[in-house]
């Protein structure tokens, strides 16, 4: 019969083990923990606009449809890039063929049955990005007045570049702020802060603001006038849930 004994480093390991279990579940169960969440915000102007416009035509042949948006268009993208524009500042981001009824006289009433007739309606839709948002009413009026008969939206936003500066400083303001509520609470219940437990990171917030324009200003007989379009500023925000151990 062969009789097992234990090394002394062996047995010293297992009374070591045996000592710190108890201690360690003693530890959590004395654990007093509070969870806050801090909200950090900045507010910045944008440097970046992206402006979507379209030429849009209509016609009984679908190729006379085509054949004018094409001819608007062209006129349209080479007044934009004589304009400083680049290839890189001007995507097109659709475009659709598709057959329509007119109902509806110029002066918008209904059309009798008889005297409604079928157009195909061609659309080529733009995306303008601008580096300088002061000119945003400007790109407007240039593509309008060479072709240009549709303006879907005009937003303001923030580079990637800026964005990510912006979160940095937005989440400093947020861990900021989840620590003073936690002192506060701890200070109220006589204990003090002394480590951090667990952190959660938010998500940020990347504002896009939208203007809305009306294309439809330059009708007939109406004096040109310039675009005013005003950027106003915009809110990045992030936000933190974060454990502090008392």
């Amino acid at each position: 019969m062969r009789i097992h004994t234990l090394t002394p480093v062996l047995a010293l390991l297992l009374v070591l083990s045996l000592i710190a279990l108890p201690v360690s579940a003693a530890a959590e169960q004395n654990e007093r923990v509070i969870h806050t969440q801090g909200t950090g915000e900045v507010t910045t102007a944008p440097d970046r606009v992206e402006i979507s416009l379209a030429v849009v035509t209509e016609h009984a042949d679908v190729k006379t449809a085509q054949r004018e948006n094409a001819e608007k268009m062209s006129r349209c993208m080479n007044a934009l890039k004589s304009a400083g524009l680049t290839s890189d500042d001007i995507k097109t981001t659709g475009y659709s063929i598709y057959q329509v009824t007119k109902d509806t006289d110029a002066t918008g009433s209904i059309l009798p049955k008889d005297r409604q007739v079928k157009v195909y309606r061609v659309t080529n839709t733009l995306l303008l990005t601008l580096k300088d948002t002061s000119r945003a009413g400007e790109m407007v009026d240039i593509g309008v007045e060479n072709g240009a008969n549709s303006v879907n939206y005009i937003s303001f936003t923030l580079s990637e570049e800026k964005q990510k500066s912006l979160r940095t400083t937005a989440l400093q303001k947020a861990v900021a702020d989840s620590r003073t509520d936690a002192d506060v609470v701890a200070a109220s219940l006589g204990l003090t802060v002394r480590d951090v437990k667990e952190v959660t990171i938010g998500g940020g917030y990347y504002p896009t603001v939208s203007r809305m324009y009306d294309s439809m200003y330059m009708g007939a007989g109406m004096e040109k006038a310039s675009t005013p379009i005003e950027a106003g500023d915009v809110k990045v925000t992030a936000t933190v849930s974060i454990s502090y151990l008392c």
